[in-house]
């Protein structure tokens, strides 16, 4: 079993994990209510009693910011609770994906559901997890993984940029990028800032376009998916 190391050459850990978004931001990207966000990242109380985390954090837990690598464990959270998991089981999920991986992260390998399954892609197979690391095949559902790039440069394929709306559309987030706020692939520009000057221009997209030399379909995605962050 690996163990994670929280430095290495390039200090890419140390931009996927650093504190960046806001319980609200964190919300709004994710699309997960803030009340959920916060107990999710932070624990809380049920029937008198204390209840930690889902997501396993590398910062103090009292602290009311997301890294990057926590976005994207939120979103497979809210993924398996789509898909009918509770959270003690998710819990259980984490801590058995701990024991092949090192890292209780779900965003450092493929996570997988299929019926009441979960399963987790090794480089030789699929283990099925709480079924006692039982090999499987089965209906993949990629929900959350075909909007992630995954790379090894930190021993542990991290997730390294979400494409919210999906790889064929123009919005990245990349924690390298623009302190890690959405931007357009390719131009390393905020689309809060685009939408700012939008606004600015009367809600006009092509001196927008024009400003900053990007084409007019690219304006109005960063444009739209501002508006959406707020709906």
């Amino acid at each position: 079993m690996k163990s994670l190391s929280h430095t290495n050459g390039n200090g890419l850990y140390e931009s996927l994990s650093t504190p960046a978004y806001s319980i609200a931001e964190a919300s709004r990207l994710t699309r997960i209510g803030r009340w959920s966000v916060s107990r999710w990242l932070r624990g809380y109380r049920y029937g008198g009693g204390e209840q930690g985390p889902v997501i396993h954090r590398s910062i103090p837990v009292e602290l009311t910011y997301a890294s990057f690598l926590d976005l994207v464990d939120l979103l497979y959270v809210k993924i398996l609770i789509e898909r009918g998991f509770s959270l003690q089981t998710i819990r259980k999920i984490a801590d058995e994906a701990h024991e092949y991986l090192g890292t209780f992260h779900f965003a450092s390998k493929k996570f997988f559901t299929s019926n009441d399954k979960v399963f987790l892609e090794l480089p030789d197979s699929m283990v099925t997890l709480l079924s006692d690391g039982q090999r499987a095949i089965g209906v993949i559902v990629k929900q959350v993984f075909d909007k992630l790039d995954f790379e090894d440069a930190t021993g542990f394929d991290f997730a390294q940029r979400w494409y919210p709306e999906g790889k064929n559309g123009f919005i990245v987030i990349d924690p390298q990028i623009s302190f890690g706020r959405p931007t357009l692939i390719g131009h390393s520009i905020a689309t809060h800032n685009i939408y700012d000057l939008y606004l600015g221009e009367n809600k006009q997209i092509d001196p927008v376009s024009e400003w900053f030399n990007i084409p007019a379909q690219e304006i109005m995605a960063a444009v739209q998916f501002e508006r959406s962050l707020w709906t």
